[in-house]
């Protein structure tokens, strides 16, 4: 399993008119084989910073993921509402366990 995580920056007055597309990009990519967890979280104590959390079955699922037309759509949104600072870290995960 692959768990992609990190956080991108949207200008706090550009979010309401940014939260559409996000929500297009969690449905689409939560139908999508492979995806087991795909989500973002606004901070609340950092108004702007959206958090990004992804589980995925395997590179090969990501790959697909990333060659999506939701996701160049989803890319081409970014300039005209200031996305910008993305930093996504993957990790490859061997094993999980609940807590």
């Amino acid at each position: 399993m692959l768990v992609i995580a990190g956080t991108v920056r949207v200008p706090p007055q550009n979010l309401d008119g940014f939260r559409p597309h996000m929500l297009a990009m969690l449905a689409a990519s939560r139908a999508e084989e492979g995806c087991l967890e795909y989500s973002y979280a606004e901070d609340v104590g950092e108004p702007g910073l959206i958090r990004v959390f992804e589980a995925w079955r395997d590179q090969a699922a990501l790959d697909a993921h990333f060659a999506t037309p939701h996701m160049a759509a989803w890319r081409a949104q970014w300039p005209s509402f200031g996305v910008s600072d993305r930093r996504l870290f993957a990790y490859e995960v061997a094993h999980q366990r609940a807590l």
